[in-house]
């Protein structure tokens, strides 16, 4: 069963490096909206640097809504869905694997260009730890709950829209911690209120790691019989 369970995972990470237009989508998107906020906001610096945590958080998750559309409605368009299902492996372990690999592919490269895209915002240099690791935390969780969006609507065509709005709700606890994180540490982890924001962060994650493979089993049960 771990066989193939690493069998698809690396299946989907090969599809996403052939075809494209998934992470690097993400990260272009990402890059444009940052670029532009300087424009938007203006030139000051103090101002920039306020609101630069949020906005970083904001545009990631803005990112990663634009590229749930991917996670099933390909094999499921093509047949391997079917296939899939008909497998030894559980659904649940499969949505966990389609889950894991949208976030190598997709969030983890959006967190290794915040920090880039965090200079253009000013950033200040002790928030940049408390951000990474609450992206690092809090990007999984984006993945595995809009894994349930993506089930829910694998039968539409054109459902990207649809399940971002049925997930926007499940992602503002990440985004409220995830910002928390970072904004509340002027001391970097030394924080009290920083080191409850991860730890609250870290909690959603945790559930969302159980509710993300269960919801989106049972989506995918509901629109494939």
């Amino acid at each position: 069963m771990m066989r193939a369970f690493l069998a698809l995972l690396a299946r989907d990470l090969r599809l996403a490096v052939r075809l494209g237009g998934g992470g690097g989508m993400a990260v272009f998107f990402f890059l444009i909206v940052i670029s532009l906020l300087p424009l938007g906001i203006g030139p000051d610096r103090a101002l920039l640097a306020k609101v630069a945590p949020g906005m970083l958080w904001v545009a990631l998750l803005l990112a990663a809504l634009l590229t749930l559309d991917r996670l099933f409605q390909a094999d499921y368009e093509d047949g391997s869905l079917d296939l899939l299902t008909m497998g030894a492996l559980p659904l649940e372990l499969i949505v966990v694997a389609k889950a894991l690999g949208h976030w190598l592919t997709t969030g983890l490269p959006l967190v290794v260009a915040a920090p880039l895209l965090g200079v253009l915002l000013n950033l200040p240099g002790e928030a940049y730890p408390p951000m990474m690791a609450a992206m690092l935390i809090g990007t999984p969780a984006l993945s595995f709950l809009g894994a349930i969006g993506a089930a829910l609507t694998v039968g539409i065509r054109r459902g990207g829209l649809l399940a971002s709005l049925l997930v926007l709700p499940f992602y503002i606890p990440v985004l409220i911690f995830g910002v928390g994180a970072a904004d509340a540490t002027a001391g970097g982890f030394s924080g009290e209120a920083g080191r409850q924001s991860l730890a609250l962060l870290g909690a959603v994650a945790l559930a969302s790691l159980v509710l993300g493979p269960l919801g989106g089993a049972a989506a995918l049960r509901a629109n494939l019989r």
